[in-house]
């Protein structure tokens, strides 16, 4: 009985890291600018900070889809739509022009920028989350 139950946790443990990673893969293409070179090549705190909150809002639903699923398909559709909703919209944040425009002041590392594009990322997590509570 135990060994079932072990593998009922790896399963949906294994299942929502894969879908992080598929995440933390997905933002860095939908983003107009490299995280990845920003964060590691750049030192660019912005960036960091950003792109930290986007795993938060992420993590925030996919453990709503965790404890509200009533099987582990039901959890993987779930895990993808917390997935497609954060991408969607980090997409649209950072394509806005202008003063407000994300995608220039995460590029040059405005530290203020980054802690509000954490916050909306986890903001949109928690909606996303809560939506996910029926």
């Amino acid at each position: 009985m135990e060994i079932e139950l072990f593998i009922g946790f790896i399963s949906f443990f294994l299942t929502a890291l894969a879908l992080v990673i598929v995440f933390l893969y997905l933002y860095a293409i939908v983003t107009p600018y490299d995280d990845y070179k920003l964060i590691f090549e750049e030192n660019n705190t912005a960036a960091a900070l950003g792109f930290g909150g986007a795993i938060i809002g992420v993590a925030i639903p996919m453990y709503s889809a965790l404890t509200n699923s009533i099987s582990y398909i039901d959890f993987a559709i779930w895990g993808m739509v917390a997935i497609i909703i954060q991408l969607v919209f980090a997409f649209i944040v950072t394509r806005l022009n202008g003063k407000y425009s994300f995608k220039t002041k995460i590029s040059e590392g405005v530290i203020p920028v980054g802690i509000l594009m954490a916050f909306l990322s986890i903001c949109i997590g928690l909606l996303n989350a809560g939506s996910m509570s029926y």
